[in-house]
């Protein structure tokens, strides 16, 4: 079997890592020069390795995929992120300190809230724990019925089967408002839930909360060398096995060609291959296919029915002089993971609410990432280097201005706000570098500017992501065409699941094989 693997965003590279180890014919076709799409590191400023994407990874180091490929043989290494989450205090009150080790934490929650906090917090991670490594189980592959089903049976729960899904499909708010009392601990697991996309008031986001007990299992780990050293590896590994990587090419076109497909390319390269796997935005894939002669009322149809959303958010690298000191906290316990820079979730629900207005937050949302603490290689000697992601900020504007009359203002805003909680931050700030919405649509293909591809909301996740008759990961009417990316289940972040199940489709389809299929957990 050949394939052609469409975009080289870190799923896509995880498809054709387990296509080339099956001993298939693999190129991965890139229109940018920068691999790795969200997943990817430069030179942003002399002496610094700045991620164009995300940061933090998460899911990946639960799904077994870097065991599975051997990434470490390619030189992939975590460190991890521990304390993972950090919440400032104040003169009055100490700060939440989440670390990997749970009494640490829950002695963290007494001291900053109450003991009866403390004890909640304990009960939450008894209990979402186990649901979150459900979850992830049912992330492992395709979300047919009888995956799901297998996936969360066995969970106990008071009531029954009713009383659980009832709780799965709570909003993230409500499941706070059941454990705990205190509002900014409460603000701060919002906060980290909300870095999925939608506000915790929605439905369906209590497990989006819920994965916060899972980070005692295993927390954030930031790659060696920055994000991009996961694309590194995959590139590596990919080649390892006989695969190809072409990059600066974009793809013009995809159609359906006898019993196989026909890939053009911006260069005028015009490609055969059995199988082709998207691992480009849905809306982009659709819009190859559109190209390729496909049907235009089909098109037509799933293209307007895929909700992208108004955007989530933006981001302001910055080159500093020193980390942030935020009052009573050392940086060992502070700069070492997330930083949930929120007191209040009425902060969050202003923000969420002006961006489906169109306006900015009256107060920006910020989590900062303080990574060179982690790992010095990746700032210039004697400086460091933060990310500071920001929320809900839309992609359009009501007033019709464009996103350029409002990147520098924006980004003084979101270092401001970080200068509220650690004073003298703003006067560290060496250099800096803006991606707006429109910036990452711009650069990394993101449509609408969400990072998350789609809309992370309860009706475009699982078996309806982007939508039921594309949630197999299949296109009705394109054999042979298989679709991965954050488009698809189980969604945004850095997993690669999506990858490792396109793969394993296709494989399957086209037995007989000498070679194991991916292992779908």
């Amino acid at each position: 079997m050949s394939a052609v693997v469409l975009g080289s965003g870190h799923n896509a590279l995880v498809a054709a890592c387990y296509l080339a180890r099956a001993g298939q014919r693999v190129e991965v076709l890139e229109r940018d020069e920068v691999l790795g799409g969200a997943v990817s590191t430069v030179a942003r400023f002399p002496g610094h390795l700045v991620d164009r994407g995300s940061s933090a990874h998460i899911m990946v180091r639960h799904t077994g995929i870097i065991e599975e490929l051997e990434l470490d043989r390619f030189g992939l290494r975590y460190i991890d992120c521990d304390p993972w989450g950090f919440t400032p205090g104040s003169d009055e009150r100490a700060p939440i300190v989440f670390h990997r080790d749970l009494d640490r934490t829950c002695a963290s929650i007494a001291a900053a809230c109450s003991a009866r906090d403390a004890e909640a917090y304990r009960r939450f991670v008894g209990v979402w724990g186990p649901r979150s490594a459900r979850v992830m189980r049912a992330f492992g592959g395709s979300p047919t019925p009888g995956r799901l089903l297998r996936s969360f049976w066995g969970l106990d729960a008071k009531g029954g089967g009713s009383a659980l899904s009832r709780e799965f499909l709570q909003s993230g708010d409500a499941l706070l408002d059941t454990y705990f009392q205190d509002e900014r601990l409460k603000a701060s697991l919002a906060w980290f839930g909300a870095q999925s996309g939608p506000p915790m008031s929605e439905p369906g986001t209590a497990p989006m909360v819920g994965f916060a007990a899972l980070m005692h299992t295993l927390p954030p780990g930031r790659a060696v060398g920055g994000s991009g050293a996961l694309t590194t590896a995959l590139v590596a590994r990919l080649c390892a096995d006989g695969g190809v990587v072409s990059a600066g090419d974009a793809v013009t076109s995809v159609h359906r060609d006898g019993k196989g497909w026909r890939v053009r390319t911006a260069s005028g390269r015009n490609l055969y291959a059995d199988t082709v796997i998207a691992g480009t935005h849905i809306l982009t894939t659709l819009d190859l296919l559109r190209a390729g002669g496909f049907d235009a009322g089909v098109l037509d149809d799933w293209q307007s029915r895929i909700r992208v959303g108004p955007g989530i958010g933006m981001v302001v690298r910055a080159a500093t002089s020193s980390l942030p000191r935020y009052p009573g906290s050392s940086t060992s316990e502070s700069a070492r993971g997330l930083q949930f820079l929120v007191g209040d979730r009425r902060q969050l629900r202003l923000a969420h609410g002006a961006a489906l207005a169109g306006d900015l937050p009256p107060r920006p949302v910020v989590l900062a990432m303080s990574f060179s603490a982690l790992d010095p290689t990746i700032a210039a000697p004697g400086e460091h280097q933060l990310s500071l992601w920001a929320q809900w900020h839309p992609y359009r504007l009501a007033d019709g201005s464009d996103w350029s009359a409002h990147a520098e203002p924006e980004a003084d805003r979101i270092i401001a706000e970080v200068d509220s909680y650690a004073p003298g931050f703003a006067d560290t700030v060496l250099r800096r570098f803006v991606q707006t919405p429109v910036d990452l649509e711009r650069e990394l293909g993101l449509r609408g500017g969400n990072v998350m591809h789609v809309e992370m909301s309860l009706d475009q996740m699982m078996l309806w992501r982007p939508l039921p008759e594309l949630s197999g990961q299949r296109v009705p009417g394109a054999p042979g065409l298989y679709l991965t990316g954050a488009s698809t289940h189980p969604g945004g972040g850095v997993s690669g699941a999506s990858g490792r199940s396109a793969a394993a489709l296709a494989l399957r389809d086209h037995r007989p094989r000498r070679f194991p299929l991916p292992r779908l957990r």
